[in-house]
């Protein structure tokens, strides 16, 4: 297949709609300010921005995408981010979302220890607590969204509930991973009245031979990482480090810190307690939770690793998750055209309303919601959000004001 051309002569999005880069990175930015809630949230926010709002894609292969992106190892809500990019405006589109959608929370972990002084007081701590009923908020919305839509019969709506039961009750990580891999199981039996859409496919300028050469990059310089970097000299240890840990993870988020620990702490390149504080810092900070891989570098060796070694750590943590979500998208886009593959994708996108149904109980809602004013605060902002479609960044200023003004009056 030519890697010049684009693939597929009926597609979901109007090619005469193809954006730009500019547009890309502006939407990701907006995104990239506001998106609290953690990874799961923000396939919320990206539902309603990209779908329901700005209909750059249709449900199905918004489906598609995000039943890829949770498969494969690395930062799901990242990749599909990526993949949204890739499809919208190409490779610059695709560059431009990572930018916009990471690009703030990693500078505001990168100056969190210079800000941590003005966060200590009741003032600052009411502020990020008000950050976290947005995520109440939002994830809520996201829920409510996207089971409308992916779970719109009663065999899908049962297997959403019993994805969220699972998880809420086992608290594990590896349940996450081991109820999208039971959707994907019973999708094929459970939702047999779910047909592919014959001849549609995504709009990809690129084929499987770039596809290969993308996923060898991926496997090279895993190998390197494992078993080259020690040897090599401090930073690209570092990036070493970084790289197998965004390369080896599967469930991303939470899931990574236990490979961060490993690779920064075990060493005695972080203490445990600044380890902790960036944790802290990444719950309270909009977008991917793998930006706390900026923070970790700045601190490197008591705050020797600067700016290069938050910009190594940053990159190398992403790169193996990106590289393998654009390598796998053609071939992943030949699957979508078959029943089989659709029904099986159906299940899948089932488990993950549930994987968001109980990521709003627990973390969002436990963190965030301790007594009547702080649920009052948040069903205010829900309802601002559903009913008077207020803008994400606007709701986000409700809630901190709430939040501060219930301190200030006492």
């Amino acid at each position: 297949m030519s890697d010049t051309m684009p693939h597929g002569a009926h597609v979901a999005v109007d090619q005469g709609s193809r954006g730009s880069a500019m547009e890309v990175g502006a939407a990701f930015l907006k995104l990239g300010l506001s998106s609290f809630g953690g990874p799961i949230a923000h396939l919320g926010y990206f539902h309603r921005e990209f779908v329901e709002r700005r209909r750059w894609l249709d449900e199905e292969h918004f489906g598609q995408l995000l039943a890829l992106c949770q498969f494969l190892p690395g930062p799901a809500s990242s990749q599909l981010g990526f993949s949204l990019g890739l499809l919208r405006a190409g490779w610059r589109g695709a560059i431009a979302a990572f930018i916009g959608f990471t690009l703030p929370s990693a500078l505001l972990l990168f100056a969190f220890a210079a800000m941590s002084g003005y966060l200590a007081g009741p003032l600052g701590q009411s502020a990020v607590h008000g950050l976290k009923l947005v995520a109440v908020a939002v994830v809520a919305q996201g829920v409510l969204g996207m089971a409308r839509t992916l779970t719109p019969d009663r065999n899908r709506a049962l297997m959403a509930a019993a994805a969220a039961g699972l998880i809420a009750i086992s608290g594990s990580a590896l349940m996450q991973l081991l109820v999208v891999a039971i959707g994907a199981a019973l999708g094929p039996w459970l939702c047999r009245q779910v047909a592919a859409k014959r001849g549609e496919t995504f709009a990809l300028y690129y084929g499987r031979r770039t596809g290969g050469v993308l996923l060898v990059i991926f496997g090279a310089l895993l190998a390197t990482a494992l078993f080259v970097a020690p040897g090599l000299p401090p930073l690209a240890q570092v990036a070493g480090a970084f790289y197998r840990a965004g390369a080896l993870v599967f469930g991303g988020g939470h899931v990574v810190l236990p490979l961060l620990k490993q690779a920064v702490v075990d060493p005695g390149w972080v203490s445990s307690n600044t380890f902790l504080a960036g944790y802290g810092a990444a719950q309270a900070v909009p977008g991917p939770m793998f930006t706390l891989s900026a923070f970790l570098g700045e601190r490197l060796h008591g705050g020797q690793g600067g700016v290069l070694g938050a910009t190594v750590s940053l990159l190398a943590m992403f790169l193996p998750g990106l590289l393998l979500v654009a390598g796998a998208l053609p071939f992943w886009r030949t699957l979508g055209n078959r029943d089989g593959a659709a029904r099986m994708l159906a299940g899948v996108n089932a488990a993950v309303v549930g994987l968001l149904a109980a990521a709003l109980y627990d973390p969002v809602w436990v963190s965030a919601v301790h007594d009547a004013k702080d649920f009052a605060i948040a069903l205010i902002a829900f309802t601002l959000l559903v009913a008077a479609r207020w803008s994400a960044l606007a709701v986000v200023a409700w809630c901190v004001a709430a939040s501060v003004l219930r301190v200030v009056w006492g």
